[in-house]
């Protein structure tokens, strides 16, 4: 009997080895992903429930994001030709890299109806070439644009249509965001019109040295909602469709998206846009002060007790807001207007939206006491 159950078992083995062989040769079978039912999921920590569902933040916004075509004209590239060649004579030997040179430059980007009338905000680097551009709205109707002004040092930009009663985004306040809070990119990455993407804010205050010159305003909002080439100027809003951030830059390996991307926070931009509709020009403040974010190694490098805040490294400017209001080398700012700086890139941000002629609060601490000294803000050129 034993040896009856051992036979037995050992077939019935041996079926099974070969049935297994059978499948694992089999080609995998494909079949289309079944549709699936959408749910509303609710969490609730305490606070007010958050929906997982972004239907109003995208319907709110989705009409106020525009797709933009720069063109450079033919006359802009010879022109650009010219002037390269006076700069680098040698150029025109090089016939392969003259020939692609000559050629009108084009690109494509996203924009934020700011304004009913037609103000349009982007990215400096979306029209820094061209002298031409169409808009093509939510709706699909298409305008021509004029560039109204640009700013590199703060990668903004504002073009102008000739349209009213267009649909302006709600305007939210980026200082209020908090890190983890949900947001929605919109634009136009690739070309593909009107695309929502999500993610989280990552952080605040990013500086990540994307914006050449050295007078850069960098205090980007970073977060993980996908950001492509064509989302530059694009929307980033908060869950209820207002906007916090215009869409910059993308931190990548392969030119793509690769887990963030940066926003330029609605408050500066609302700062330097109406600048550039008002004079056609960022009329900038400065401090006129080299500046460190506090740790260790400033502390010792300045011999003075580490505190959290912005050393003054240098007072560069003798004539500058800060030397004229008393600020010193080696003081350590911690607030202005009462707000807390940590970074150097807030500190930018907070003096760079602030008005000329404006005179803000700047909280420091020196020799290990602290001080709230009154600075009225000038421009760099100021005399």
């Amino acid at each position: 009997m034993n040896k009856f159950w051992s036979t037995l078992l050992a077939g019935a083995a041996g079926g099974l080895m070969t049935l297994g062989a059978a499948k694992l040769l089999e080609k995998p079978q494909v079949v289309q992903i079944p549709e699936t039912t959408s749910y509303v999921r609710q969490a609730n920590f305490g606070a007010a429930p958050v929906p997982f569902d972004f239907i109003k933040a995208a319907e709110r916004s989705m009409d106020a994001v525009v797709h933009i075509k720069a063109t450079e004209s033919r006359e802009a590239a010879v022109q650009r030709q010219r002037n390269q060649r006076s700069v680098d004579p040698f150029q025109y030997f090089f016939g392969q890299r003259f020939q692609y040179e000559q050629q009108p430059r084009s690109g494509t980007g996203s924009g934020v109806i700011y304004t009913e009338d037609g103000y349009i905000l982007t990215n400096n680097h979306v029209v820094e070439f061209a002298d031409e551009f169409e808009v093509t709205l939510h709706d699909n109707r298409e305008f021509k644009a004029r560039l109204v002004g640009r700013d590199e040092s703060t990668d903004m930009a504002v073009i102008k249509i000739d349209s009213k009663d267009l649909p302006a985004i709600e305007i939210g306040n980026s200082d209020d965001v908090k890190v983890g809070e949900w947001v929605l990119a919109v634009g136009n990455p690739f070309d593909l019109t009107s695309t929502v993407t999500a993610g989280i804010i990552s952080a605040k205050a990013r500086d990540i040295d994307i914006i050449k010159g050295g007078r850069a305003i960098e205090s980007f909002i970073q977060t993980d909602a996908a950001v492509n080439p064509g989302n530059s100027g694009g929307a980033l809003v908060d869950v209820e469709g207002r906007l916090i951030g215009i869409n910059s830059a993308i931190a990548t390996p392969t030119g793509v998206f690769a887990g963030y991307s940066f926003a330029i926070p609605v408050n500066l931009v609302k700062r330097i846009a109406d600048d550039l509709i008002k004079y056609g020009t960022f009329k900038r403040a400065y401090l006129g002060v080299n500046i460190a974010t506090m740790d260790s190694s400033v502390a010792r490098e300045l011999n003075i007790e580490y505190s959290k805040g912005v050393a003054v490294v240098e007072v560069a400017d003798l004539q500058g807001s800060a030397a004229l209001a008393g600020i010193l080398q080696k003081d350590i700012i911690t607030k202005v207007n009462g707000k807390n700086v940590t970074t150097t890139s807030e500190l930018m941000e907070y003096i760079g939206r602030s008005k000329v002629g404006e005179t803000v609060e700047v909280s420091v601490i020196r020799d290990g006491k602290a001080r709230v000294i009154p600075v009225r803000l000038k421009t760099k050129t100021d005399g």
